[in-house]
């Protein structure tokens, strides 16, 4: 029996290298995928898109907020892995009166590195995780240090329009991208009006250069960029310029931490207007 202690300090313990594993959040089940294990995942969320094949053929146990706990209990796993903050409390607590659960609390690159190794422990794959944090870290440590940093707004949802806060994986991965997040004083994802981005860009460290829309969990499109122009013209901001960006980019933690860097550094050089 050995004991392994989650990422919110709560210990689980496996008798021995799991075979029967569900994900219930759509980073971690790529990072699994990328470890080389198959067989051994049974289920993942409906959410969970990459790996395509596993999205296709893996037992679906409903979504990251809204889990099939019925499901979960026909398939009997040995290990549940969640997230602190992609899963409801309430089910990650009912299912661990039955199952090994441990959860992960992402925040920084230190933060999901150390999700990485952990999950690379618990399901005897330690080679492996070592090599994508080696590879996360080289690419990242390959960033180029922007020393005008655009003041950024990141959207993640409308209707009402809410951002991230400086506590947040998304204000992180900003901050590595080279962007300064003109809400980093805030808290996890508050709504904001644009008043909030008048003041933000006056009483706040840099203005607001620049709006960046996610392609998760809103779909944000083109047509939104014409709608927010035309709000942030009124607002006085016209300058501002405003960008679709792929929210995969900033908020997976999992091994597609490995691409990300290269992302950004395309993203920046358009911003930048450099070659």
């Amino acid at each position: 029996m050995q004991a392994f202690t989650d990422q919110t300090n709560q210990t689980i313990f496996l008798e021995s290298p799991p075979k029967r594993i569900i994900s219930l959040v759509p980073s971690q089940t790529e990072l699994l995928f990328d470890l080389g294990l198959d067989d051994e995942v049974i289920g993942i969320t409906k959410f969970c898109v990459h790996p395509p094949e596993w999205f296709y053929s893996k037992k679906r146990i409903g979504g990251t907020k809204k889990l099939r706990i019925d499901i979960i209990h026909q398939l009997q796993p040995d290990l549940v892995i969640a997230n602190k903050e992609e899963n409801e409390k309430e089910q990650v607590e009912e299912l661990a009166k039955n199952y090994p659960v441990w959860i992960s609390d992402v925040n920084s690159l230190s933060t999901a590195n150390d999700m990485i190794q952990q999950i690379g422990l618990l399901t005897n794959k330690v080679e492996r995780s070592k090599e994508i944090i080696a590879t996360i870290k080289k690419n990242f440590n390959e960033l180029p240090i922007i020393t005008n940093k655009p003041g950024t707004c990141y959207l993640i949802w409308k209707d009402p329009y809410m951002t991230v806060g400086g506590d947040t994986f998304i204000h992180s991965m900003m901050d590595a991208a080279g962007l300064d997040n003109i809400f980093k004083s805030r808290q996890r994802y508050p709504a904001v009006t644009m008043e909030d981005f008048l003041i933000a860009g006056t009483s706040g460290t840099a203005p607001c250069d620049l709006v960046l829309l996610s392609s998760e969990p809103f779909p944000f499109k083109e047509k939104h960029i014409d709608e927010l122009k035309q709000v942030l013209d009124k607002a006085g901001l016209s300058k501002t310029k405003i960008l679709l960006v792929d929210g995969e980019r900033f908020s997976w933690y999992g091994s597609r931490l490995q691409h990300a860097p290269g992302y950004f550094k395309e993203l920046i050089r358009m911003i930048l207007n450099t070659p």
